[in-house]
């Protein structure tokens, strides 16, 4: 598996279950030992940077604090132990959002108050690189628009950001550029527009229900899918031949519009052969 994280935009790392994304985050920070190849930030591995929070943040498991702390305390330690300032701290704690619970026990947030907290020590040596795992679990829909906007906001700033998630709606919306992991390996490594559009291959949506309207398009050469009771997908004829067509035989029709791929589309259609644990439909398992 080989890929770089540039700077200024936010990078999805997505895959299946299993596919190696967080033992690869575990290899870049050291905590796992890579097979063979190596990780390197800036050039360098993790174990040889001193105080590494100033070179790259993270967020791997939003759990892993001590529940007996205070949310300021939780980020002390770590501050003192990379020669940060309590004032440091303070600020982190309001770029999440926590300022106001600063003094409460990190044991008694929720999921989404402890990402919050993992993102405000991810950010406390203010890194040129933030490594985010399943950042917007738990998140309530006031914090996913936050976390979309914070992290957005974070790579314009010119730091390079990568994010693991299964949410390929929030990716879309987030992304810049995204790696698709399978089975250990890298299976694409494209912008996100770049994946959309071939995602997209020239299809074209079609509403109407008209029976003949498939007839006649198939007859024309195209290759026709019936998503729901009125609505076609149509691959092999631009949406301008799909209109001159069906004008020209009087086939009623409400809608032609280019076929717009989304990032779970192209997601699934990528990683079809990678998926290692497939759970059987309710049928199947009867």
């Amino acid at each position: 598996m080989s890929f770089t994280v540039q700077p200024g935009q936010v990078t999805g790392f997505v895959g299946p279950n299993g596919a190696g994304k967080s033992t690869t985050m575990r290899v870049i920070l050291g905590l796992d030992a890579a097979d063979a190849g190596q990780a390197l930030i800036g050039g360098r591995p993790y174990r040889s940077l001193r105080n590494p929070l100033r070179h790259v943040g993270s967020l791997l498991d939003a759990a892993a604090l001590q529940p007996s702390r205070t949310a300021r305390n939780h980020l002390l330690w770590l501050a003192h132990s990379q020669g940060l300032t309590a004032r440091r701290v303070d600020e982190v704690l309001d770029q999440a959002g926590l300022g106001a619970v600063a003094r409460r026990r990190a044991g008694g947030f929720s999921l989404g108050m402890r990402q919050r907290l993992g993102i405000a020590a991810a950010l406390l040596g203010d890194p040129p690189a933030l490594m985010l795992d399943e950042p917007f679990n738990g998140m309530d829909p006031e914090g996913i628009v936050w976390m979309r906007r914070f992290l957005r906001a974070l790579a314009a700033e010119g730091r390079a950001i990568l994010v693991s998630s299964h949410l390929m709606s929030e990716l879309q919306d987030t992304a810049d550029h995204v790696v698709v992991a399978g089975r250990g390996k890298v299976i694409a490594d494209a912008s996100v527009a770049q994946l959309l559009a071939t995602a997209s291959n020239g299809r074209v949506t079609l509403r109407t229900s008209a029976a003949a309207a498939l007839t006649l398009l198939a007859e024309a050469g195209a290759t026709v899918t019936r998503t729901d009771s009125d609505t076609l997908t149509v691959a092999g004829l631009p949406a301008e031949s799909v209109v001159a067509l069906l004008s020209r035989n009087s086939v009623p029709f409400s809608e032609v519009s280019a076929h717009r791929a989304t990032l779970e589309d192209a997601y699934l259609e990528l990683t079809r052969d990678a998926v290692e644990f497939r759970a059987a439909t309710p049928r199947e398992a009867r």
